[in-house]
Protein backbone atom coordinates (compact mmCIF):
# COMPACT_ATOMS: atom_id res chain seq x y z
CA UNK A 1 0.00 0.00 0.00
CA UNK A 2 1.16 3.55 -0.96
CA UNK A 3 0.85 6.49 1.45
CA UNK A 4 0.74 9.86 -0.33
CA UNK A 5 1.73 12.76 2.20
CA UNK A 6 -0.31 15.32 0.05
CA UNK A 7 -2.02 16.37 -2.86
CA UNK A 8 1.36 17.79 -4.90
CA UNK A 9 2.87 14.23 -4.28
CA UNK A 10 -0.13 12.48 -5.36
CA UNK A 11 -0.29 14.84 -8.54
CA UNK A 12 3.75 14.30 -9.16
CA UNK A 13 3.56 10.15 -9.31
CA UNK A 14 0.45 10.13 -11.29
CA UNK A 15 2.62 11.98 -13.76
CA UNK A 16 5.23 9.68 -12.95
CA UNK A 17 2.86 6.90 -13.63
CA UNK A 18 1.61 8.05 -16.96
CA UNK A 19 4.73 8.76 -17.95
CA UNK A 20 6.61 5.32 -17.50
CA UNK A 21 2.94 3.95 -18.85
CA UNK A 22 3.55 6.31 -22.74
CA UNK A 23 7.01 5.46 -22.93
CA UNK A 24 6.11 0.89 -22.81
CA UNK A 25 3.61 2.10 -24.93
CA UNK A 26 5.96 4.19 -27.28
CA UNK A 27 8.58 0.99 -26.95
CA UNK A 28 6.20 -1.52 -28.25
CA UNK A 29 4.70 0.64 -30.87
CA UNK A 30 8.62 0.82 -31.98
CA UNK A 31 9.38 -3.02 -31.99
CA UNK A 32 5.79 -3.33 -33.98
CA UNK A 33 6.70 -1.04 -36.80
CA UNK A 34 10.42 -1.14 -37.10
CA UNK A 35 11.95 -2.83 -40.13
CA UNK A 36 14.96 -3.98 -38.48
CA UNK A 37 13.44 -6.26 -35.27
CA UNK A 38 10.79 -8.93 -35.89
CA UNK A 39 7.52 -7.08 -35.82
CA UNK A 40 5.58 -7.86 -32.51
CA UNK A 41 1.42 -8.89 -33.45
CA UNK A 42 1.21 -9.16 -29.71
CA UNK A 43 -0.80 -7.18 -26.93
CA UNK A 44 -0.74 -7.79 -23.29
CA UNK A 45 -3.80 -6.44 -20.80
CA UNK A 46 -2.10 -7.43 -17.83
CA UNK A 47 -4.18 -5.51 -15.50
CA UNK A 48 -7.18 -3.07 -14.38
CA UNK A 49 -9.23 -1.90 -17.51
CA UNK A 50 -9.66 1.72 -16.66
CA UNK A 51 -8.29 5.13 -18.18
CA UNK A 52 -5.03 4.36 -18.21
CA UNK A 53 -4.74 1.08 -20.03
CA UNK A 54 -7.84 1.56 -22.44
CA UNK A 55 -5.50 4.06 -24.57
CA UNK A 56 -2.57 1.90 -24.59
CA UNK A 57 -4.71 -1.19 -25.61
CA UNK A 58 -6.91 0.89 -28.35
CA UNK A 59 -4.12 2.60 -29.42
CA UNK A 60 -1.79 -0.75 -30.00
CA UNK A 61 -5.03 -2.77 -31.63
CA UNK A 62 -5.30 0.20 -34.78
CA UNK A 63 -1.54 0.12 -35.12
CA UNK A 64 -1.16 -3.32 -35.19
CA UNK A 65 -3.57 -3.60 -37.83
CA UNK A 66 -1.75 -1.20 -39.85
CA UNK A 67 1.33 -2.50 -39.67
CA UNK A 68 -0.17 -5.95 -40.52
CA UNK A 69 -1.28 -5.11 -44.18
CA UNK A 70 0.08 -6.84 -46.66
CA UNK A 71 -0.63 -7.74 -50.59
CA UNK A 72 -1.65 -10.94 -52.38
CA UNK A 73 -2.91 -12.46 -55.46
CA UNK A 74 -7.19 -12.38 -55.49
CA UNK A 75 -6.32 -16.06 -57.16
CA UNK A 76 -2.57 -17.45 -55.64
CA UNK A 77 -3.77 -20.63 -57.76
CA UNK A 78 -3.30 -18.59 -61.05
CA UNK A 79 0.39 -17.52 -61.77
CA UNK A 80 -0.83 -14.85 -64.49
CA UNK A 81 -3.14 -13.40 -61.65
CA UNK A 82 -2.50 -9.15 -61.38
CA UNK A 83 -5.18 -8.88 -59.20
CA UNK A 84 -4.02 -7.89 -55.55
CA UNK A 85 -6.60 -7.74 -52.57
CA UNK A 86 -5.47 -6.62 -49.14
CA UNK A 87 -5.12 -8.53 -46.13
CA UNK A 88 -3.64 -8.27 -42.38
CA UNK A 89 -1.72 -10.58 -40.16
CA UNK A 90 -3.93 -11.60 -37.00
CA UNK A 91 -3.28 -9.55 -33.53
CA UNK A 92 -2.52 -11.82 -30.32
CA UNK A 93 -4.41 -10.33 -27.74
CA UNK A 94 -3.21 -12.11 -24.01
CA UNK A 95 -5.61 -10.85 -21.09
CA UNK A 96 -5.56 -11.33 -17.07
CA UNK A 97 -7.92 -8.94 -15.48
CA UNK A 98 -9.91 -8.04 -12.41
CA UNK A 99 -11.80 -6.33 -14.77
CA UNK A 100 -12.46 -2.16 -14.36
CA UNK A 101 -14.53 0.03 -15.58
CA UNK A 102 -17.61 -0.88 -17.94
CA UNK A 103 -17.64 2.17 -20.07
CA UNK A 104 -13.40 1.57 -20.66
CA UNK A 105 -14.15 -1.53 -21.40
CA UNK A 106 -17.05 -0.91 -24.20
CA UNK A 107 -13.71 1.24 -25.60
CA UNK A 108 -11.88 -1.12 -26.24
CA UNK A 109 -14.56 -3.46 -27.01
CA UNK A 110 -15.66 -1.09 -30.18
CA UNK A 111 -12.31 -1.16 -31.37
CA UNK A 112 -12.03 -4.48 -31.40
CA UNK A 113 -15.18 -4.90 -33.22
CA UNK A 114 -13.79 -1.91 -35.53
CA UNK A 115 -10.58 -4.10 -36.20
CA UNK A 116 -11.91 -7.10 -36.72
CA UNK A 117 -13.89 -6.41 -39.96
CA UNK A 118 -10.46 -6.65 -41.69
CA UNK A 119 -8.23 -8.09 -38.95
CA UNK A 120 -8.77 -11.22 -36.92
CA UNK A 121 -8.14 -10.69 -33.37
CA UNK A 122 -6.53 -14.27 -31.06
CA UNK A 123 -7.37 -13.67 -27.50
CA UNK A 124 -5.78 -15.42 -24.94
CA UNK A 125 -7.28 -15.56 -21.25
CA UNK A 126 -4.61 -16.29 -18.60
CA UNK A 127 -4.57 -16.22 -15.19
CA UNK A 128 -7.74 -14.58 -14.40
CA UNK A 129 -10.40 -12.93 -16.35
CA UNK A 130 -12.36 -11.03 -14.29
CA UNK A 131 -15.63 -8.97 -14.54
CA UNK A 132 -14.96 -6.02 -17.97
CA UNK A 133 -12.49 -8.82 -18.84
CA UNK A 134 -15.15 -11.28 -19.71
CA UNK A 135 -16.33 -9.52 -22.42
CA UNK A 136 -13.05 -8.71 -23.95
CA UNK A 137 -11.84 -12.54 -24.49
CA UNK A 138 -15.06 -13.14 -25.59
CA UNK A 139 -14.59 -10.74 -28.25
CA UNK A 140 -11.67 -12.00 -30.00
CA UNK A 141 -12.41 -13.64 -33.12
CA UNK A 142 -14.59 -16.73 -33.06
CA UNK A 143 -12.79 -19.95 -33.04
CA UNK A 144 -9.41 -18.31 -32.26
CA UNK A 145 -10.43 -17.34 -28.52
CA UNK A 146 -8.40 -19.71 -26.24
CA UNK A 147 -7.71 -19.81 -22.43
CA UNK A 148 -5.35 -21.24 -20.10
CA UNK A 149 -6.19 -24.48 -18.32
CA UNK A 150 -5.69 -22.86 -14.40
CA UNK A 151 -7.25 -19.69 -15.49
CA UNK A 152 -10.46 -18.80 -13.68
CA UNK A 153 -13.57 -16.41 -15.16
CA UNK A 154 -16.09 -14.67 -13.04
CA UNK A 155 -19.09 -12.86 -13.80
CA UNK A 156 -20.84 -9.78 -11.78
CA UNK A 157 -23.29 -7.15 -11.40
CA UNK A 158 -22.01 -3.69 -12.80
CA UNK A 159 -20.62 -2.05 -9.92
CA UNK A 160 -21.03 1.80 -9.16
CA UNK A 161 -21.16 4.35 -6.58
CA UNK A 162 -22.77 7.61 -6.79
CA UNK A 163 -22.75 10.53 -4.58
CA UNK A 164 -24.80 14.04 -4.73
CA UNK A 165 -28.83 14.63 -4.32
CA UNK A 166 -31.54 12.66 -5.27
CA UNK A 167 -31.92 13.59 -8.53
CA UNK A 168 -28.22 13.03 -9.51
CA UNK A 169 -28.43 9.55 -7.61
CA UNK A 170 -32.14 8.63 -9.54
CA UNK A 171 -30.48 9.58 -12.95
CA UNK A 172 -26.67 7.79 -11.78
CA UNK A 173 -28.88 4.37 -11.37
CA UNK A 174 -30.70 4.70 -14.18
CA UNK A 175 -27.24 4.79 -16.40
CA UNK A 176 -26.06 1.61 -14.47
CA UNK A 177 -28.44 -0.18 -15.34
CA UNK A 178 -28.25 1.25 -19.22
CA UNK A 179 -24.83 -0.06 -18.91
CA UNK A 180 -25.69 -3.31 -17.50
CA UNK A 181 -28.03 -3.85 -20.37
CA UNK A 182 -25.52 -3.47 -22.50
CA UNK A 183 -23.27 -5.63 -21.13
CA UNK A 184 -25.47 -8.47 -20.61
CA UNK A 185 -26.55 -8.17 -24.61
CA UNK A 186 -22.86 -7.61 -25.94
CA UNK A 187 -21.77 -10.91 -23.77
CA UNK A 188 -24.94 -12.94 -25.24
CA UNK A 189 -23.76 -12.23 -28.81
CA UNK A 190 -20.41 -13.06 -28.72
CA UNK A 191 -20.90 -16.45 -26.20
CA UNK A 192 -23.55 -19.15 -26.29
CA UNK A 193 -25.00 -17.61 -23.28
CA UNK A 194 -29.06 -16.25 -23.88
CA UNK A 195 -29.71 -12.83 -21.89
CA UNK A 196 -31.19 -14.67 -19.96
CA UNK A 197 -29.29 -16.65 -18.60
CA UNK A 198 -26.26 -13.88 -17.95
CA UNK A 199 -29.36 -11.92 -16.22
CA UNK A 200 -30.04 -15.12 -14.18
CA UNK A 201 -26.55 -14.73 -13.00
CA UNK A 202 -26.21 -11.25 -12.18
CA UNK A 203 -29.54 -11.74 -9.93
CA UNK A 204 -27.12 -13.79 -8.15
CA UNK A 205 -25.78 -10.95 -6.84
CA UNK A 206 -22.83 -12.41 -5.83
CA UNK A 207 -19.50 -13.35 -8.25
CA UNK A 208 -20.19 -16.54 -9.95
CA UNK A 209 -16.80 -18.33 -11.18
CA UNK A 210 -16.14 -20.47 -13.77
CA UNK A 211 -13.33 -22.97 -14.97
CA UNK A 212 -11.82 -23.10 -18.05
CA UNK A 213 -13.80 -25.85 -19.25
CA UNK A 214 -16.71 -24.23 -18.64
CA UNK A 215 -15.64 -21.07 -20.43
CA UNK A 216 -15.71 -23.41 -23.04
CA UNK A 217 -19.35 -24.78 -22.84
CA UNK A 218 -20.44 -21.26 -22.19
CA UNK A 219 -18.53 -20.13 -25.72
CA UNK A 220 -16.74 -17.17 -24.16
CA UNK A 221 -13.54 -19.19 -25.96
CA UNK A 222 -13.23 -21.99 -28.11
CA UNK A 223 -10.61 -24.07 -26.57
CA UNK A 224 -8.19 -24.61 -24.26
CA UNK A 225 -4.32 -23.92 -24.56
Amino acid sequence: MKFISNKADENEEKEQEQKEETELLSLFLDSATSDESPKSRSIMLYSDIDEDSAPAITSALLSLKETGEYKEPENPDDKECEELITKYEPIKMYISTHGGSAHDMFAIYDVMNLVQKDCEIETYGIGKIMSAGVLILAAGTKGKRKIGANCRVMIHPVNAASMGDIHDIENDTKEIKVLQKQYVKSLSEKTNMTEKYVKSLIRKKVNTYFSAEDAVRLGIVDEII
